[in-house]
């Protein structure tokens, strides 16, 4: 097991790892819309959405996997509301690539998160 972290975001806000390689799967923590400076951005569900998608990316791809490696997503939703929203910025991020997804409704997010994602991708090797 290898323990993985990316420059391009913030630390993380706890004892836990950014992401983790295990049998060659890359497991991310939940990427909340912070920017590399530890600053939330604005409550704004589209922004909030592109800033947790663009951290996913980034730490993708300083472990060694990318957007196109991502077999499951796990989505948390301050308002399922925002369902429609999310849904058409996730399929911007990931193309023709179409990972598992998991969305919930969660009555509170971590630092007054409006949308909060994970992934588990295989190394971009993997054929």
């Amino acid at each position: 097991m290898e323990f993985l972290e990316s420059s391009k975001l913030p630390e993380a806000i706890g004892p836990y790892s950014q992401a983790v390689r295990a049998n060659g799967f890359i497991y991310t923590s939940a990427q909340i819309p912070l920017t590399h400076d530890g600053d939330i951005v604005v409550r704004d569900i589209k922004k909030q959405t592109r800033q947790v998608l663009e951290n996913l990316k980034n730490l993708l791809e300083d472990s060694g996997s990318s957007m196109d490696k991502v077999i499951k997503v796990n989505v948390h939703l301050e308002n399922m509301d925002d369902f429609g929203i999310v849904n058409v910025l996730f399929a911007e991020a990931f193309g023709d690539h179409k990972p598992a997804r998991t969305t919930v409704e969660a009555r509170r997010l971590p630092m007054g998160s409006m949308v909060v994602m994970d992934a588990i991708a295989l190394p971009i090797e993997f054929r």
